[in-house]
């Protein structure tokens, strides 16, 4: 049960995403935190969303990673509900786009919330992206007890989640190629210069990310070990490497499926295992580049299941919020009033 100090709350926290074709420009803007951006990345991006069904108007639905963080959280609050905690509201915050996280913390607190447990929907930390995330909680909660999850990766039920939805694709995969058929596993790359030493007091040693990155996979993998998955049955990249500040991480996905194919396998099976629901990543960049890069080598490719509603996923949030669940990254900050 989580532990109340006033009134406590769950805020989720996702990246964002722009509603119509038309607030890209906005949006980039606030991801890149005001960099100025080419047009012709602008226009690439608005090319990209619109190939996943975002348009000029509101759709009927929102965007799939605003749409599935809405019913994460919705579930999430059931869920917690069952466990006694009843009391307990469950609040969307993005970094990114509406709602911003600043705009759900005042929303807080006019709700009589006096005590957040803020939990980053990327799993695996790091001190860039997820730090951007704590910045603006801590920002925006002056006065208000934060408590910050700042990553999960090892998570044994994140694990099972994912390898629940990896199972069944990847036995579908090898039957239909009636030989064992590879799994690739990505999460987000990011540049070079965000998990380097900076050589600071604060930042000393060199960002968890990819480890953690990495060290998922290996936990989703041991779990397929029972059906068979072995040690060589699986590779590990990163996806989605941005087109400006410098190198990206890697090995890139379009090398990795060049390795594959000069292995000699016919296909692969790629899971994301950085993402916990739908958005432009996977439904474009998996469904559709990956897809057509995987045609052009001669492999064909399957993708698991996204998490997106997984009961195994809303589990392991409410085992974090209730506080069953503890990471070493975890940060308990009481901020003094204003």
């Amino acid at each position: 049960m989580i532990e109340k100090t006033g009134r406590s709350a769950v805020l989720l926290l996702a990246h964002g995403t722009p509603d119509v074709l038309g607030e890209m420009a906005e949006y980039l803007n606030k991801v890149t935190g005001g960099r100025a951006l080419p047009q012709e990345v602008v226009e690439e991006l608005q090319h990209r969303y619109r190939e996943i069904g975002l348009g000029e108007t509101p759709g009927t639905l929102a965007p799939p990673l605003t749409r599935w963080t809405l019913i994460q959280a919705h579930l999430l609050e059931r869920a917690l509900d069952r466990l006694g905690d009843s009391d307990t509201r469950v609040y969307v915050g993005m970094r990114n786009w509406h709602p911003y996280i600043a705009e759900t913390v005042a929303r807080m607190r006019l709700d009589g919330v006096t005590h957040i447990k803020a939990i980053c929907l990327a799993p695996q930390n790091s001190r860039t992206s997820v730090g951007l995330y704590r910045k603006a909680v801590l920002a925006a909660s002056a006065g208000m007890e934060v408590d910050f999850v700042a990553g999960w990766a090892e998570h044994p039920l994140l694990a099972q989640a994912f390898a629940e939805r990896l199972w069944p694709v990847w036995a579908l995969a090898c039957a239909q190629s009636g030989r064992r058929v590879p799994v690739l596993f990505t999460a987000h790359s990011v540049p070079c210069r965000t998990i380097m030493t900076s050589g600071t007091p604060v930042q000393s040693s060199p960002d968890t990310y990819p480890v953690e990155a990495k060290r998922t996979a290996e936990l989703v993998a041991q779990r397929l070990a029972v059906v068979g998955l072995g040690n060589d049955d699986w590779y590990f990249a990163f996806q989605s490497q941005g087109v400006s500040g410098g190198p990206w991480i890697g090995p890139t996905v379009e090398d990795t499926l060049k390795a594959i194919k000069e292995a000699g396998h016919v296909g692969v099976v790629m899971q994301p295992i950085g993402f916990l629901c739908d958005h432009v990543e996977i439904l474009y960049d998996i469904d559709i580049a990956f897809a057509e890069k995987a045609r052009e080598l001669g492999l064909k490719l399957w993708r698991a299941e996204s998490l997106n509603d997984s009961d195994v996923l809303i589990k392991a949030l409410a085992e974090i919020a209730s506080g069953q669940y503890k990471t070493d990254g975890d940060e308990a900050t009481v901020l003094a009033p204003v």
